[in-house]
């Protein structure tokens, strides 16, 4: 064989391969999305839980496992994004991926197609019901399947938005019994935040709190609001799922730099609930610096085009909870401020 004609023949091997390990990985992932619960429902309709596994192209069988849950809440969108983009960037780098990457992209299918936070035939809301039970209705019959699929992993992380009603900076949520090992690893997420709430305040029928009876670290993350997607907070979850998949030797890719969170208890965060009912109209927004007898908004009524109450800092401190939906009534909680009157 002549040089030129050797040199074609190594060409079309190499070229042969790409496009194998191209196909692979393209046909690989749409394999490896799994029904991990079915239920038959009235109309001739069914309820379907999928997840995407991602593994890597040789595994050695001592693969770390990650999941990632999202859409316990169906007006919950942010997630629906986050879980998408996790899964492109790691089909765009395939060769980076060291672990078992498990995403479940939407749990309460039938919330997000009836644009409903709770499951919507129960009007339930599912983040109460775990762990579930095989032998109970659809609500804890899926629960259940989805503990059982989940069970084994190494870590897994609840991915939430605020509610309709607040907006809420890039934070973690975990309770004050979470292991020091469990702590470090949230410092690698990319947040702002990591708000540790008392043990005896717990929802003991959420997902997090019953992977964590079975010995699956899960931490709960929160940002934005309801029915919509805030792109640059979603982002910044994004990274900060690579950043701890990095950490736990799932991903050999380039990561950002974590943002240092601030870790606080309940003590330093101070609420602020208006005392009349109307339309809140702020004057500030996330992440601003106020000081103490700062305006944070006013409470007006539109009929007599009136401002009936001032909402003023009692205390200097970081805005991390703002009022999205304007209508208040009496009592409503209308912002939250790192500082605490301690530290007046």
């Amino acid at each position: 064989m002549d040089k030129t004609a050797e040199t074609q023949e190594l060409l079309f091997i190499e070229f042969y391969r790409d496009v194998r390990y191209n196909e692979k990985i393209k046909s690989g992932v749409n394999r490896m999305i799994e029904t991990i619960v079915s239920v038959q429902l009235p109309i001739k309709e069914e309820l379907k839980i999928k997840k995407n596994r991602l593994t890597p192209d040789e595994m050695t069988g001592r693969e770390r496992r990650i999941c990632i849950v999202s859409g316990l809440y169906g007006d919950e969108l942010g997630g629906q994004y986050i879980c998408g983009e996790v899964i492109r960037r790691i089909k765009a780098n395939y060769d980076m991926l060291k672990g078992i990457v498990d995403v479940y992209p939407t749990i309460n299918s039938l919330g997000l197609d009836s644009r409903s936070r709770e499951i919507p035939m129960f009007d339930l809301d599912y983040n109460t019901i775990f762990p579930g039970s095989a032998d109970g209705d659809l609500a804890e019959y899926t629960a259940a399947k989805l503990i059982e699929d989940i069970d084994g992993a190494d870590f897994c992380i609840d991915v939430h938005s605020s509610n309709v009603f607040l907006k809420e900076l890039p934070q973690i949520r975990v309770n004050d019994d979470v292991s020091e090992e469990t702590l470090e690893l949230c410092k690698s997420l990319n947040m702002d935040l990591i708000w540790i709430h008392p043990s005896t305040m717990v929802n003991e029928g959420s997902l997090a709190y019953a992977l964590n009876e079975i010995g699956v670290p899960t931490i709960v993350t929160e940002s934005g609001t309801a029915f919509r997607i805030k792109y640059n907070y979603c982002e910044q979850v994004i990274d900060g799922i690579f950043c701890l998949m990095k950490k736990l030797g799932i991903w050999e890719g380039e990561t950002v730099t974590p943002r240092e969170a601030v870790v606080v208890n309940d003590e330093e965060i101070t609420y602020l609930n208006c005392e009349t009912s109307g339309l809140f109209v702020t004057h500030k927004h996330l992440y601003q610096r106020v000081e103490q007898g700062d305006l944070i908004g006013v409470i007006t009524k539109p009929i007599f085009g009136s401002v009936e109450e001032e909402i003023k800092a009692p205390v200097s401190g970081i805005l991390i909870t703002l009022r999205e939906h304007p209508g208040v009534s009496e009592g409503t909680l209308v912002a939250r401020i790192l500082g605490s009157q301690e530290e007046k």
